[in-house]
Protein backbone atom coordinates (compact mmCIF):
# COMPACT_ATOMS: atom_id res chain seq x y z
CA UNK A 1 0.00 0.00 0.00
CA UNK A 2 1.26 3.73 -1.06
CA UNK A 3 0.35 6.62 0.27
CA UNK A 4 0.35 10.22 -1.54
CA UNK A 5 -1.15 13.80 -1.15
CA UNK A 6 -0.84 17.19 -2.63
CA UNK A 7 -1.25 19.97 -0.18
CA UNK A 8 -2.06 23.17 -1.72
CA UNK A 9 -2.68 26.35 -0.24
CA UNK A 10 -3.07 29.96 -1.49
CA UNK A 11 -3.15 33.15 1.02
CA UNK A 12 -1.52 35.49 -1.85
CA UNK A 13 -3.51 36.38 -5.28
CA UNK A 14 -2.51 38.28 -8.36
CA UNK A 15 -5.69 39.89 -8.03
CA UNK A 16 -6.17 43.30 -6.39
CA UNK A 17 -8.22 42.39 -3.37
CA UNK A 18 -8.08 38.77 -3.16
CA UNK A 19 -5.71 37.63 -0.69
CA UNK A 20 -6.50 35.39 2.33
CA UNK A 21 -4.94 34.42 5.83
CA UNK A 22 -5.81 31.54 6.56
CA UNK A 23 -4.60 29.32 3.66
CA UNK A 24 -0.83 28.25 4.55
CA UNK A 25 -1.83 27.32 8.03
CA UNK A 26 -4.54 25.28 6.62
CA UNK A 27 -1.83 23.35 5.22
CA UNK A 28 0.14 22.70 7.60
CA UNK A 29 -2.86 21.45 9.70
CA UNK A 30 -3.40 18.81 6.90
CA UNK A 31 0.46 17.57 7.13
CA UNK A 32 0.49 17.44 10.52
CA UNK A 33 -3.00 15.12 10.87
CA UNK A 34 -1.18 12.66 7.70
CA UNK A 35 1.70 12.33 9.46
CA UNK A 36 0.73 11.94 13.35
CA UNK A 37 -3.31 9.87 12.35
CA UNK A 38 -2.71 8.93 9.05
CA UNK A 39 0.29 6.70 8.45
CA UNK A 40 1.80 9.20 5.93
CA UNK A 41 5.84 9.80 6.02
CA UNK A 42 7.28 13.60 4.70
CA UNK A 43 8.77 12.32 2.06
CA UNK A 44 4.96 11.26 0.74
CA UNK A 45 3.88 14.56 0.90
CA UNK A 46 4.19 17.53 -1.57
CA UNK A 47 3.11 21.22 -0.47
CA UNK A 48 2.36 23.66 -2.52
CA UNK A 49 1.38 27.84 -1.56
CA UNK A 50 1.11 31.35 -2.45
CA UNK A 51 3.81 31.91 -5.45
CA UNK A 52 4.50 28.14 -6.17
CA UNK A 53 0.87 27.26 -6.34
CA UNK A 54 -0.30 28.48 -9.92
CA UNK A 55 -2.23 26.60 -12.35
CA UNK A 56 0.82 25.01 -13.71
CA UNK A 57 2.33 24.17 -11.09
CA UNK A 58 -0.99 22.31 -9.23
CA UNK A 59 -1.77 20.71 -12.11
CA UNK A 60 1.39 19.38 -12.99
CA UNK A 61 1.68 17.96 -9.12
CA UNK A 62 -1.90 16.40 -9.58
CA UNK A 63 -0.44 14.33 -12.51
CA UNK A 64 2.20 13.03 -9.76
CA UNK A 65 -0.52 12.47 -7.48
CA UNK A 66 -1.70 10.12 -9.76
CA UNK A 67 1.04 8.48 -11.41
CA UNK A 68 2.08 5.22 -11.11
CA UNK A 69 -0.59 4.22 -8.55
CA UNK A 70 -1.95 0.90 -7.98
CA UNK A 71 -4.93 -0.60 -6.79
CA UNK A 72 -5.21 -0.37 -2.77
CA UNK A 73 -3.19 3.25 -2.36
CA UNK A 74 -4.00 5.96 -0.67
CA UNK A 75 -4.12 9.56 -2.14
CA UNK A 76 -5.25 12.53 -0.76
CA UNK A 77 -5.80 16.00 -1.88
CA UNK A 78 -6.39 19.38 -0.03
CA UNK A 79 -7.29 22.97 -1.57
CA UNK A 80 -7.50 26.16 0.71
CA UNK A 81 -7.88 29.47 -1.11
CA UNK A 82 -10.64 31.12 -3.59
CA UNK A 83 -13.32 29.14 -5.36
CA UNK A 84 -15.65 30.14 -8.09
CA UNK A 85 -17.58 29.78 -11.05
CA UNK A 86 -17.82 30.30 -14.96
CA UNK A 87 -20.13 29.65 -17.51
CA UNK A 88 -19.98 25.98 -18.91
CA UNK A 89 -18.39 26.00 -22.35
CA UNK A 90 -18.73 22.29 -22.89
CA UNK A 91 -22.24 21.20 -21.97
CA UNK A 92 -21.78 18.59 -19.47
CA UNK A 93 -23.31 21.18 -16.20
CA UNK A 94 -26.97 20.56 -17.39
CA UNK A 95 -28.37 21.30 -14.31
CA UNK A 96 -26.85 24.90 -13.32
CA UNK A 97 -24.77 25.36 -16.76
CA UNK A 98 -21.62 26.54 -14.62
CA UNK A 99 -18.40 25.02 -14.15
CA UNK A 100 -17.07 25.08 -10.55
CA UNK A 101 -13.49 26.45 -10.48
CA UNK A 102 -10.42 26.71 -8.29
CA UNK A 103 -8.33 29.43 -7.95
CA UNK A 104 -4.47 29.57 -8.37
CA UNK A 105 -1.93 32.43 -7.22
CA UNK A 106 -1.98 33.19 -10.58
CA UNK A 107 -5.39 33.67 -10.97
CA UNK A 108 -7.39 35.21 -13.92
CA UNK A 109 -10.24 34.98 -15.71
CA UNK A 110 -8.90 34.59 -19.41
CA UNK A 111 -7.92 30.83 -18.43
CA UNK A 112 -5.71 30.67 -15.64
CA UNK A 113 -7.83 28.92 -13.03
CA UNK A 114 -9.00 25.29 -12.84
CA UNK A 115 -12.23 23.63 -13.43
CA UNK A 116 -13.65 20.89 -11.77
CA UNK A 117 -13.21 18.98 -16.01
CA UNK A 118 -9.56 19.02 -15.59
CA UNK A 119 -9.86 17.39 -12.05
CA UNK A 120 -12.24 14.76 -13.04
CA UNK A 121 -9.77 13.98 -16.44
CA UNK A 122 -7.18 13.83 -13.83
CA UNK A 123 -8.73 11.39 -11.05
CA UNK A 124 -10.34 9.45 -14.02
CA UNK A 125 -6.94 8.03 -14.61
CA UNK A 126 -6.44 6.09 -11.18
CA UNK A 127 -7.25 2.46 -11.50
CA UNK A 128 -9.65 0.40 -9.62
CA UNK A 129 -9.49 0.20 -5.49
CA UNK A 130 -7.46 3.25 -5.01
CA UNK A 131 -8.60 4.98 -2.14
CA UNK A 132 -8.83 9.06 -2.83
CA UNK A 133 -9.75 11.51 -0.49
CA UNK A 134 -10.12 15.42 -1.93
CA UNK A 135 -10.57 17.92 0.67
CA UNK A 136 -11.69 21.38 -0.60
CA UNK A 137 -11.72 24.45 2.19
CA UNK A 138 -13.11 26.68 -0.66
CA UNK A 139 -16.62 28.18 -2.15
CA UNK A 140 -17.91 27.44 -5.61
CA UNK A 141 -21.01 29.98 -5.05
CA UNK A 142 -21.91 32.63 -2.57
CA UNK A 143 -24.76 34.58 -0.73
CA UNK A 144 -24.08 36.90 2.27
CA UNK A 145 -24.36 35.01 5.43
CA UNK A 146 -25.49 35.92 9.05
CA UNK A 147 -22.19 35.09 10.65
CA UNK A 148 -20.05 38.51 8.64
CA UNK A 149 -23.04 40.71 10.34
CA UNK A 150 -22.69 38.31 13.85
CA UNK A 151 -19.06 39.10 14.00
CA UNK A 152 -18.74 42.37 13.10
CA UNK A 153 -17.56 43.47 16.36
CA UNK A 154 -14.02 41.96 15.71
CA UNK A 155 -11.16 44.27 14.91
CA UNK A 156 -10.87 44.94 10.63
CA UNK A 157 -7.55 42.88 10.95
CA UNK A 158 -9.64 39.61 12.12
CA UNK A 159 -12.57 39.77 9.81
CA UNK A 160 -13.96 36.88 8.23
CA UNK A 161 -13.28 36.73 4.70
CA UNK A 162 -15.49 34.53 2.36
CA UNK A 163 -13.01 32.02 -0.09
CA UNK A 164 -15.19 33.15 -3.22
CA UNK A 165 -13.95 35.19 -6.20
CA UNK A 166 -16.62 37.35 -7.58
CA UNK A 167 -16.28 36.85 -11.22
CA UNK A 168 -15.89 40.61 -12.97
CA UNK A 169 -19.12 42.35 -14.63
CA UNK A 170 -18.55 40.96 -18.36
CA UNK A 171 -18.29 37.29 -16.60
CA UNK A 172 -21.44 37.74 -14.94
CA UNK A 173 -23.21 39.12 -17.94
CA UNK A 174 -22.37 35.91 -20.03
CA UNK A 175 -24.14 33.71 -17.40
CA UNK A 176 -26.97 35.89 -16.66
CA UNK A 177 -30.63 34.11 -16.70
CA UNK A 178 -29.03 30.92 -16.64
CA UNK A 179 -30.98 28.83 -13.98
CA UNK A 180 -29.70 28.91 -9.99
CA UNK A 181 -30.20 25.77 -9.64
CA UNK A 182 -27.84 23.14 -6.81
CA UNK A 183 -24.34 23.45 -8.37
CA UNK A 184 -22.52 20.21 -8.92
CA UNK A 185 -19.34 20.34 -6.62
CA UNK A 186 -15.94 19.34 -8.30
CA UNK A 187 -15.91 15.23 -8.48
CA UNK A 188 -18.74 14.39 -7.77
CA UNK A 189 -20.48 13.19 -10.66
CA UNK A 190 -19.84 9.24 -11.34
CA UNK A 191 -17.25 8.71 -8.44
CA UNK A 192 -15.80 5.04 -8.16
CA UNK A 193 -16.55 3.43 -4.82
CA UNK A 194 -13.50 4.62 -3.40
CA UNK A 195 -13.60 8.05 -4.10
CA UNK A 196 -14.18 10.94 -1.18
CA UNK A 197 -14.69 14.22 -1.45
CA UNK A 198 -15.39 16.45 1.73
CA UNK A 199 -16.17 19.93 0.97
CA UNK A 200 -16.43 23.12 3.11
CA UNK A 201 -19.76 24.12 2.78
CA UNK A 202 -23.30 23.80 0.75
CA UNK A 203 -23.11 24.83 -2.59
CA UNK A 204 -25.58 28.12 -1.60
CA UNK A 205 -22.94 28.91 1.08
CA UNK A 206 -19.51 30.28 1.76
CA UNK A 207 -16.59 29.01 3.43
CA UNK A 208 -14.94 31.55 5.95
CA UNK A 209 -11.30 32.42 5.88
CA UNK A 210 -11.59 33.21 10.19
CA UNK A 211 -9.08 34.25 13.02
CA UNK A 212 -8.99 31.38 15.39
CA UNK A 213 -7.83 30.55 18.53
CA UNK A 214 -5.11 33.16 17.73
CA UNK A 215 -4.56 32.54 14.12
CA UNK A 216 -5.74 32.36 11.20
CA UNK A 217 -7.72 29.07 8.96
CA UNK A 218 -10.26 28.01 7.11
CA UNK A 219 -13.04 27.28 9.44
CA UNK A 220 -13.37 24.14 7.76
CA UNK A 221 -10.23 22.62 7.75
CA UNK A 222 -9.57 24.03 11.33
CA UNK A 223 -12.47 21.97 13.00
CA UNK A 224 -11.74 18.76 10.61
CA UNK A 225 -7.97 18.73 11.83
CA UNK A 226 -9.37 19.74 15.68
CA UNK A 227 -12.00 16.06 15.02
CA UNK A 228 -9.72 13.97 14.20
CA UNK A 229 -6.97 15.27 16.52
CA UNK A 230 -9.83 15.13 19.50
CA UNK A 231 -10.69 11.32 18.45
CA UNK A 232 -6.60 10.49 17.90
CA UNK A 233 -7.81 9.69 14.57
CA UNK A 234 -10.26 6.95 15.13
CA UNK A 235 -13.45 8.73 13.50
CA UNK A 236 -15.43 7.46 11.19
CA UNK A 237 -16.26 9.80 8.09
CA UNK A 238 -19.92 10.28 9.33
CA UNK A 239 -18.91 10.88 12.99
CA UNK A 240 -16.03 13.65 11.50
CA UNK A 241 -18.93 15.29 9.64
CA UNK A 242 -21.26 15.20 12.59
CA UNK A 243 -18.66 16.65 15.05
CA UNK A 244 -17.31 19.33 12.24
CA UNK A 245 -20.39 20.65 11.68
CA UNK A 246 -21.91 21.41 15.40
CA UNK A 247 -18.68 22.61 16.29
CA UNK A 248 -18.95 24.92 13.22
CA UNK A 249 -22.59 25.33 13.80
CA UNK A 250 -21.38 26.69 18.22
CA UNK A 251 -19.22 28.78 16.66
CA UNK A 252 -21.24 30.79 14.87
CA UNK A 253 -20.52 29.78 11.07
CA UNK A 254 -23.12 29.10 8.72
CA UNK A 255 -21.49 27.17 6.51
CA UNK A 256 -22.50 23.35 6.50
CA UNK A 257 -19.59 20.90 5.21
CA UNK A 258 -20.42 18.32 2.79
CA UNK A 259 -19.17 15.01 2.43
CA UNK A 260 -19.91 12.66 -1.16
CA UNK A 261 -19.15 9.22 -0.93
CA UNK A 262 -20.57 5.79 -1.28
CA UNK A 263 -22.66 5.04 1.24
CA UNK A 264 -20.41 2.03 3.12
CA UNK A 265 -17.59 4.27 3.15
CA UNK A 266 -19.28 6.91 5.33
CA UNK A 267 -18.82 4.06 8.22
CA UNK A 268 -14.64 4.22 7.55
CA UNK A 269 -12.50 6.19 8.62
CA UNK A 270 -10.52 8.70 6.33
CA UNK A 271 -8.56 7.02 3.68
CA UNK A 272 -10.16 3.85 4.58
Amino acid sequence: MGNKALLVGVNQYNLPGADLQGCVNDVTNIRDILIKYLGFKVKEIRVLVDSRATKKGILSRLEWLVKDVKTGDRLLFHFSGHGSQIRDRDGDELKDHLDEILCPHDMDWDGTYIVDDDLKNIFSKLPSGVRLEVLLDSCHSGTGTREAAALACLPPEHAIKQRFLIPPVDILCRQAGEDDLKLQKIGRSDNPQTHVLFSGCKDNQTSADAYISGTYNGAFTYYFCKSLRDAQGSLSRSDLLKRLRASLKYEGYDQVPQLECASARRKKRILE
